[in-house]
C-alpha cells in the first residue's frame, strides 16, 4: 500500500485543522476516548458543535487562541492507501513552518473561506506550494454552507485563483467546493451542491497519481552510513547504507562512487527483511558493492553515464527561518546536503522576493524572518547535487548557525557550477 504525504495550508481561519479533524473523525481514525475528549472541551468552551480541530491543535497555547502554531502531523489510512497530514499554521510569521511541512509532501491542499475569498496568504502558500515542487495543489473552497451553498460563489473563486495559478509552476490544480464543519464533499460527495459533478476530497486523495512523481531515471543514492561488522561470521562484509534519492538500484548494475570517481558493479541490495531485487525512492536500503573501494558517509553512489553535479559555487532560493539574526553577504554556515556535511559563506544576494507580487527586490541587503531570496554560496568541499527541479532530496538543503546550532535556512539549488 502506497503513502500520500500532504500538507494543508491557507489564511487564518480557514478551516484546516477542522477539515484535518472532520477526515480523522468520518474515516473512522480517531479512538472513542479522543472523541469524548473533543467533545468535554467543546462544551466547556461553548461551541455549537464538537470542535473537530482540536484533534490537530494539541499545543495548549494553540487551544488557547483557537489557531495552528507549529506542524502537526497526523496519520490515517483507507483501504486503498495510507496518509501522513502535515498541517501547517496559514499565520503570515510562521511561514517557515509551512516550508518545512510541504517541502516532503506529494500534494500541497490550500484552503480559502468561501466568504473572503482568494486573500494574500492563499496566493503566498500557493506560491510556496509551487517553489517547493509539490507536483499537486488541491484548492478547497470551505465553508461553502455559509454562502447557501452557491454555485455562482464557488466558480468566481475558481477563475481567480485558476488565473493566479496559470503564472505558477503547478503541473496539477483541482479545485474542490467544500463544507469542513457540516462534512459536505469530505468523504462523501454532498447533495447540498447537486451542480458539483467531480469527486470528493477523500476520493481525489486516494486516487491521485503520485508514483510516477519520483524521479526514477537519475540514480542518486546519497551514503549514510558504512556498515562493517566487527565479528568474524561477518569478516567480509561490507555495506553502504541510506535512502534512494533517485533512480532504481538492481543487482549487477554498474554505478560509480562520487567524489572519488571510482567504478564497482552491484553486489546485492539488501533491507531489513533480506535481499531484494530492486530499490527505488524512497527505499532505505544498504547497498553492497564487487570492489573493495573506499566508500563513506556523505559519498554519491550514481551511474558512470548520469552523475550529478559536483560543485562548490551554487545559486540558490532560500527562505529564512531565524528571527533572531538576518542572512547578510558575507555570512558563514555550516550546510547540511543529503548526508554531505561542509561550511558555506554567502557571496551574493541576488534579490529578495515579494511572494505576494511575485516582484523582485533586488536592492535587498539582507533576509529576515519568512523572506524568500536567491543567492550565492561557496561550499568548502564540492557537493554532489540537482537543480532542486530535478530532484528535491539531491537539491534541497538547509542552513545550521554553528554558534547556536539552529537551522536558520531552507534552501532549493537552482544552478551549480
Amino acid at each position: 500500500m502506497d503513502i500520500l504525504r500532504f500538507a494543508t495550508a491557507g489564511s487564518v481561519d480557514d478551516g484546516k485543522s477542522t477539515l484535518i479533524g472532520r477526515l480523522l473523525y468520518d474515516t473512522k481514525t480517531v479512538f472513542e476516548d479522543q472523541i469524548d475528549a473533543v467533545t468535554r472541551v467543546s462544551k466547556e468552551r461553548g461551541d455549537e458543535h464538537v470542535n473537530l480541530a482540536l484533534l490537530t491543535d494539541g499545543l495548549r497555547a494553540e487551544r488557547e487562541q483557537g489557531i495552528t502554531i507549529d506542524v502537526a502531523y497526523r496519520y490515517f489510512a483507507t483501504p486503498r492507501r495510507k496518509f501522513i497530514i502535515a498541517d501547517t499554521p496559514g499565520h503570515i510569521q510562521y511561514t517557515r513552518n509551512m516550508v518545512t511541512g510541504a517541502s516532503t509532501a506529494d500534494l500541497a491542499l490550500v484552503l480559502v473561506d468561501a466568504r473572503k475569498g482568494i486573500v494574500e496568504q492563499s496566493r503566498r502558500h500557493a506560491f510556496l506550494a509551487s517553489l517547493l515542487q509539490v507536483p499537486h495543489l488541491v484548492l478547497c473552497v470551505n465553508k461553502m454552507d455559509l454562502v447557501d451553498y452557491s454555485e455562482e460563489v464557488f466558480e468566481a473563486i475558481k477563475a481567480e485563483f485558476t488565473t493566479f495559478a496559470s503564472k505558477l509552476r503547478i503541473p496539477d490544480l483541482t479545485i474542490l467546493p467544500v463544507s469542513a464543519l457540516a462534512g459536505d464533499n469530505v468523504v462523501t460527495r454532498s447533495a447540498n451542491m447537486p451542480w458539483y459533478e467531480g469527486p470528493s476530497l477523500l476520493h481525489h486523495l486516494e486516487n491521485v497519481h503520485v508514483a510516477s512523481d519520483r524521479n526514477l531515471i537519475d540514480v542518486r543514492f546519497p551514503v549514510q552510513y558504512v556498515i562493517r561488522p566487527q565479528s568474524d561470521a561477518w569478516h567480509d562484509y561490507r555495506g553502504y547504507a541510506g535512502q534512494v534519492a533517485g533512480g532504481t538500484l538492481k543487482k549487477g548494475d554498474e554505478v560509480m562512487v562520487l567524489p572519488s570517481g571510482f567504478t564497482s558493479k552491484i553486489l546485492a541490495v539488501e533491507t531489513a527483511d533480506g535481499e531484494v531485487d530492486e530499490a527505488y525512492p524512497p527505499m532505505s536500503v544498504t547497498v553492497r558493492l564487487e570492489d573493495d573501494i573506499d566508500v563513506s558517509r556523505g559519498d554519491m553512489i550514481c551511474r558512470p553515464q548520469n552523475r550529478p553535479m559536483v560543485a562548490q559555487d551554487l545559486n540558490a532560493m532560500i527562505c529564512w527561518m531565524d528571527e533572531s539574526a538576518q542572512l547578510k553577504v558575507g555570512g558563514k554556515y555550516a550546510i547540511k546536503h543529503t548526508t554531505r556535511s561542509a561550511r558555506t559563506i554567502v557571496k551574493e544576494l541576488s534579490y529578495r522576493l515579494d511572494v505576494n507580487t511575485l516582484h523582485r527586490d533586488e536592492d535587498a541587503k539582507a533576509l529576515g524572518l519568512n523572506d524568500i531570496g536567491r543567492v550565492r554560496l561557496r561550499t568548502t568541499v564540492p557537493l554532489m547535487c540537482d537543480d532542486y527541479s530535478r530532484n528535491r532530496s539531491t537539491g534541497g538543503f538547509i542552513l545550521i548557525d554553528e554558534a547556536t546550532n539552529r537551522t536558520v535556512a531552507a534552501g532549493m539549488i537552482t544552478e551549480a557550477s
